[in-house]
Order: C-alpha cells, then sequence, then structure tokens
C-alpha cells in the first residue's frame, strides 16, 4: 500500500461523500425544521434517477435531466407533504384519497372472495368502491387523532408506506432491469495529476457538493428565508409567535430536500447505477449523515457525509469482511459521546 492506494482511496471516499452530502443534507432539514421522520427519502433518490433516464430518452439531454427531475421530484415531494405530513389544510382533500384508497381495496376483497356478486363488468365494482369510499370518509372525518408532527409512529408507518408505493410504482414503470445513466461525454474522461488519474465525473460530483453547499449556506445564512428556517429550527413556536408562517417554511425545506436528493438520483446514477433497491440502500446511509452531524445543521451533515464516505471507502478497501462495522462504528461512537451529533442541538 504506497501513497498512491491512499490518495486514491481518500478521492473515493470524499466522491462517495459528496453524492451522500446531497442526499443526507435534505434529509438533515426535513429533521430539523419538521422534525419529520421521513423513511420515503430513498425513494426520492430512486425516482430522481428514472425520471432522469425518461427525461434523456425524450430529449438526448443530460444535463436538462438534471434539474427536471430534480424539481419533479420536489413536485412530488410537496404534494406528499401537503396532504398526509401536515395535520392543518387539505383535510378534506386528505380524507378523501384516504377513503378512495381503502374503498378500493375493499372492492378487490369483495371481488376476491365473492366474484359472483361483483361479477366481470365495472357497474357494481364501481358501487361497491362508491360505496366503500363514502363509509370511509365519513369514518376518517370523524377520527380526532394526534396531530402527525407530534406522532412520531404515525410518521414512520406512513412515510415507510409510501417508500413502498414509491419503489412498486417504479417497478411498474421502468422495470426491474439494472440502468445507467449516461453523463455528458465531457465528463467520461480522467485527469492525471502527479502519475495518478482521477475520473472527472468524480470531480464533478465533488465541486456539484462544494457548489450547492455553498449556495444552501448563503441562502440559510444571508437571506430572510434562511433566518425564518433557522428561527423555526431553534423554536417554531416562538417563530409563529413573531410571524414567521412555519407551515410555509416547512413546504419549502420539504421540497428542498426532495430535489437534493432526487439531484443526488440523478448524479448517483451514472455513478452507482439505477436500480430497484437502491432505495433501500441509500435510506440508512443519509440516516448515518444525520446521526452523525446533527439534525438541520448543513456543516454537520457535510462532516458526516465526508465521514460516512472515507468510512465506507477504506472499510471496502481495507476490511471487505467488516465493512459494515467500519462504516456504522463512527455513527455509534460519536451518539455514545455526543447523542445530538457533531452539530447538533438539544
Amino acid at each position: 500500500m504506497n501513497v498512491q492506494f491512499w490518495l486514491v482511496q481518500a478521492f473515493n471516499g470524499l466522491s462517495y461523500g459528496a453524492l451522500l452530502f446531497l442526499v443526507g443534507s435534505g434529509l438533515s432539514l426535513i429533521f430539523g425544521v419538521m422534525r419529520i421522520v421521513n423513511l420515503s427519502h430513498g425513494a426520492y433518490f430512486l425516482w430522481g434517477g428514472y425520471i432522469a433516464l425518461s427525461v434523456i430518452a425524450l430529449t438526448g439531454s443530460w444535463a436538462l435531466s438534471l434539474p427536471a427531475a430534480a424539481l419533479a421530484v420536489a413536485a412530488i415531494g410537496i404534494v406528499m407533504e401537503r396532504l398526509f405530513l401536515r395535520s392543518e389544510g387539505f383535510a378534506v382533500l386528505r380524507n378523501a384519497v384516504i377513503a378512495f384508497s381503502v374503498a378500493i381495496l375493499v372492492a378487490l376483497a369483495v371481488a376476491a372472495h365473492w366474484p359472483d356478486f361483483i361479477g366481470t363488468g365495472w357497474v357494481r365494482f364501481g358501487l361497491v368502491t362508491a360505496a366503500a369510499a363514502v363509509v370511509a370518509y365519513l369514518l376518517f372525518s370523524r377520527l380526532a387523532l394526534v396531530p402527525i408532527e407530534n406522532d412520531v409512529l404515525r410518521q414512520v408507518l406512513l412515510t415507510v408506506g409510501f417508500a413502498f408505493l414509491f419503489q412498486q410504482g417504479a417497478l411498474d414503470i421502468w422495470g426491474g432491469n439494472n440502468m445507467d445513466i449516461t453523463p455528458a461525454a465531457e465528463l467520461g474522461t480522467s485527469v492525471v495529476v502527479g502519475g495518478i488519474y482521477f475520473p472527472l465525473y468524480r470531480v464533478f460530483m465533488i465541486v456539484m457538493a462544494v457548489v450547492i453547499g455553498i449556495a444552501l449556506w448563503l441562502a440559510m445564512e444571508k437571506t430572510r428565508m434562511g433566518a425564518a428556517v433557522r428561527a423555526t429550527v431553534d423554536d417554531a413556536q416562538m417563530a409563529r409567535g413573531v410571524g414567521i408562517d412555519t407551515n410555509r417554511v416547512s413546504m419549502f425545506i420539504f421540497a428542498l430536500g426532495a430535489f437534493l436528493a432526487a439531484l443526488g438520483g440523478v448524479i448517483g446514477g451514472a455513478f452507482l447505477g439505477i436500480y430497484p433497491g437502491l432505495d433501500f440502500e441509500m435510506l440508512p446511509l443519509a440516516f448515518a449523515v444525520v446521526i452523525i452531524g446533527g439534525m438541520g445543521s448543513l456543516g454537520g451533515a457535510a462532516i458526516g457525509a465526508l465521514l460516512v464516505g472515507l468510512a465506507d471507502n477504506f472499510g471496502k478497501a481495507l476490511f471487505p469482511e467488516v465493512s459494515y462495522f467500519t462504516l456504522y462504528a463512527p455513527m455509534a461512537l460519536i451518539l455514545a459521546i455526543k447523542p445530538t451529533g457533531l452539530f447538533g442541538r438539544d
């Protein structure tokens, strides 16, 4: 193991950490601002990659797929957050969507157990669905549930349910084959520094993470919206008291988190490939970044992503048999010393 080996492994770990920063920073902000345990965050990464593949197939432009996929997934995130992850607003529409979904399941169950009753046409199936939807809507409208912002169990169950729905949706739309995103031809070369070849695409990943990190820091530290976000992280109740619309802040942060995850999916698609199950592979790594760095801290997300990227790469290179230990051991150690993470606050 010479100096070249250590330099190459450090570079690979740094580039992987850059990708994890894109995923982990959005999750960290969602955690810190909304206090939402979003287990569907990995699905945004997966859908970003798949949507990028569709955009490339239609337009032939990899550069266009970056903003297009990220904005499309951000829109999906806004709909999900507005309808299902907020206790206030859109209650009628939320109950109607849930009631209709339950009604379809009821109608399918009736069709499976009593096929003679449903028959072969759609009329009776539609009548059963409509009747079940009305009953379910009336029931859900009268339930007095604890606000989802204060119910971690509902957050976990709801978001993991969405994660499975997104995964199945991706499987139905794009199939189960492994796919690769082909970036611009200019990024397919390597640069030589001191006799060592560094893939230009990995350099691009690092540069993108640095640029996005600086842009996020400037937005959070130097703008009025950033001040509102910081106030919401510190004390949401006090922020509402001084006139900050924390509801709008939450929507903005959730959309931003989904945007960053999808952007990571497009960039990572040329690095990791896109395939079913990638979402649940990225999710624990994103949580490791958040746990190490601390909720709501961009600096913590950057440090956490760097540590996770280096630990994962060096662990696989030096100790492949115990690579998971070398990956998650730093997280356990940091939690034992500082439960809120390196830059987290109580």
